[in-house]
């Protein structure tokens, strides 16, 4: 009777350790806004969706291209190309995926951008037709030549077929939130928490937890008192002046890697009358472009490193870092010479200056209102009258997307892999299809010829040439000033390991128990 009575104390209690480590709690400093994969193209979205949804391709933890739904692609003329769909691959609802879904996604990003703060568009807008010669079979014309298909198709989450017609209302009430991915979608309270459950037959590999549950952890605070008291697994983001003290907790692991994520500055240079930037005269003063090189001399990048990040960054001169398709070794960082900055603010016509209101979030990037704070003092010292104010993200990014501020600090990653994916939708003249997160209106046809032309040029050579001429102009023109680029750090529990990505997802997938 005893044997028996321990025998069974021991199952219940192997039962619970085993069911306890086959759940992950993560804590996310950033939160989505949306289940609707194809409604926001900001990381955070993104990041929860690759959980649930594949693309037909998709991207490896430094954003190169791989296989995904499709597993093959090919050109067959300039202007078409065929696509190979993996088989034997079946939804989370058991249905079978074909080209049909995948046709069927392509043609959703339309209905799923209406009032979104950043649409997918730019991504489709060269399509011209879909075409499903068979389940197997995807055949894409694009409406000129398009050399970066494929890079773009690794941002669109595929869906069933019949989910195509719901709404992003429909698909944030729970319905048809339907993947291929390594994970199930369960239930999601937003700016709270999603739950997902585990795809025991994910093509990929069945992932190693039951049920991950992502909880909403803005205050930098919360997410390392989390982590402490043992109630989450995993944070994100890790502040910058906790990371010491992390690293030297027995019980926690900290893992780094350098990031593609720009910050930035953009400014309005549209509207001769801007709401928030005002000369002695009433008149917009960043449109002048000595006042923008001014307030790109004003800022001491390397002290924003050091003092503000706790060294954890490097410095930018331009949107993509060394070593990335379209950087040009032609542009340097602007030293911080605050002299210098007086002086093209007095020939610009300002010599005593101008009233500015700063505008950024003060959630969703590491340290993001104590930079746009430190940006302001160093911009009060040339001169300029600046008051700063910092928002939620979820309020700050649909409203900056409306143009209700004149000076904001944004980040942006490079999620292609090469600079389009942050030349185009951050510099481009802005219309329907293009340039849909340019909030300061920054247009140059100069720059749209180099960017345009390098988007149909075929030959690797030449295409990076010209997205090197088209940095080197926007950054002449500061169509938005760079600030550093992010590092981007997460603790997690002793026994597990994780698979560091230059975009700074987090991926339950890639979270793994130490052998």
């Amino acid at each position: 009777m005893w044997k028996r009575l321990f025998l069974a104390i021991a199952l219940v209690l192997c039962t619970s350790v085993a069911g306890h480590a086959a759940d992950l709690r993560i804590g996310l400093s950033s939160f989505t806004t949306s289940v609707d994969p194809l409604f926001y193209v900001g990381g955070n979205n993104i990041s929860m969706m690759r959980n649930m949804f594949d693309c037909l391709m998709n991207q490896d933890e430094k954003q190169q291209i791989k296989p995904g739904l499709a597993v093959s692609w090919k050109p067959l003329d300039d202007t078409t190309w065929e696509l190979k769909m993996r088989t034997g691959v079946t939804f989370h609802d058991g249905s079978a995926f074909t080209s049909e879904d995948a046709a069927a996604s392509i043609k959703r990003v339309a209905l799923a951008s209406v009032n979104s703060p950043s649409s997918l568009m730019a991504y489709v807008q060269d399509i011209e037709s879909v075409e499903t010669p068979d389940a197997e079979t995807l055949i894409i014309k694009t409406k000129k030549p398009t050399p970066l298909l494929p890079n773009n198709l690794s941002r669109i989450s595929i869906l069933p077929a019949e989910c195509a017609e719901l709404t992003t209302n429909d698909l944030n009430a729970g319905k048809g939130v339907i993947g291929t991915g390594p994970f199930k979608f369960v239930s999601w309270a937003p700016d709270e928490h999603v739950t997902l459950a585990k795809n025991p037959d994910y093509w990929g590999g069945a992932p190693e937890w039951d049920t991950v549950v992502y909880r909403s952890l803005k205050s930098n605070s919360a997410r390392v008192a989390a982590i402490l008291a043992g109630d989450v697994d995993v944070i994100e983001n890790v502040p910058s002046a906790d990371n010491e003290q992390l690293r030297k907790n027995s019980k926690l692991r900290v893992i780094s890697t350098p990031s593609n994520r720009v910050m930035y500055l953009h400014m309005d240079q549209d509207r001769e009358v801007s709401p928030h930037a005002a000369g002695p005269d009433g008149k917009n003063p960043l449109l002048n472009p000595k006042v923008r090189r001014a307030i790109s001399l004003s800022i001491n990048r390397q002290a924003l490193i050091d003092r503000v990040m706790d060294g954890q960054g490097g410095l930018a001169g331009q949107l993509v870092p060394e070593g990335y398709f379209g950087y040009s070794p032609d542009i340097k960082v602007d030293p911080y010479d605050p002299d210098q900055a007086k002086k093209l603010l007095a020939e610009a016509g300002y010599p005593n200056g101008f009233t500015l209101t700063s505008h950024a979030s003060n959630d969703r990037y590491p340290n993001d209102a104590k930079v746009a704070q430190a940006v302001g003092q160093m911009l009060s010292r040339i001169g300029i009258k600046v008051s700063v104010e910092t928002l939620p993200g979820s309020v700050y990014f649909s409203r900056a997307s409306k143009l209700e501020f004149s000076f904001i600090m944004g980040g942006a990653a490079v999620e292609t892999g090469e600079a389009t994916g942050v030349l185009g939708p951050l510099l481009a003249t802005y219309s329907q299809t293009t340039g849909q997160g340019n909030r300061g209106r920054y247009s140059n046809p100069a720059f749209d010829n180099a960017l345009q032309t390098a988007l149909v040029t075929v030959d690797d050579a030449a295409r990076e040439k010209l997205l090197q001429q088209a940095m080197n102009i926007a950054m002449d023109d500061l169509g938005v000033i760079p600030l550093f680029f992010l590092s981007h750090n997460w603790a997690v529990r002793a026994d597990l390991d994780i698979q560091p990505r230059t975009d700074g997802y987090t991926l339950a997938k890639f979270i793994t128990t130490t052998k």
